[in-house]
């Protein structure tokens, strides 16, 4: 799968299977992560697989959405922020998420393109998920549900609502639509 077919069909899947995910596929995909952007090339993310029902049980419970409790595995993305602090005081919190924001992104089209159906979770009770994980003094930015999809095609399909492009890119300044020379911004001509 090409890079472009990865970003148009990636979903959120909120129905697997139960079926565990082959490890070593997941190792294969977080290596990738190693050559992610960060800010001032000081890299202080950790990746957590998560196998155990038992663990996958707490993680649902912190996140209160039971759909995670059927995935074959998640991936927990931990950010060390006070190392980003010692370099950039004044913006530890954004670098370290802009840092984690890209390699959630790098994550999710690496999971898509071996076919690994997954789910980002950015909402969670951060105690309960530190306690679920055995975090201390670090952040746990997100958690991606992954597994097997179910089989029932119908509860798969998902439209995506994209924005139209000409109501998303602007030049020079927010809300100009307008380019010099003109062009007509259209998805269909690039």
């Amino acid at each position: 799968m090409q890079l472009q077919e990865a970003i148009k069909s990636r979903k959120s899947t909120k129905r697997f299977s139960g079926k565990k995910v082959n490890l070593k596929k997941i190792i294969r995909i977080l290596d990738n992560l190693r050559n992610n952007p960060c800010a001032g090339n000081m890299y202080n993310l950790k990746f957590i697989i998560i196998q155990k029902e038992s663990t996958i049980d707490k993680i649902s419970t912190a996140a209160q959405q039971d759909f995670i409790k059927h995935a074959g595995a998640a991936i927990a993305i931990v950010s060390d922020r006070d190392k980003v602090k010692k370099m950039y005081d004044y913006n530890d919190k954004g670098f370290a998420a802009q840092q984690a924001g890209a390699a959630i992104q790098t994550l999710l089209l690496s999971l898509t393109e071996a076919d690994i159906a997954n789910c980002w979770i950015g909402f969670f009770d951060d105690g309960l998920m530190n306690e679920a994980l055995g975090v201390k003094g670090q952040t746990v930015e997100a958690i991606i549900a992954l597994g097997e999809p179910t089989k029932n095609k119908a509860e798969r399909k998902s439209d995506k609502n994209m924005p139209d492009l000409e109501n998303i890119v602007f030049f020079e300044k927010y809300g100009n639509k307008k380019s010099e020379p003109e062009i007509k911004v259209q998805a269909e001509s690039m």
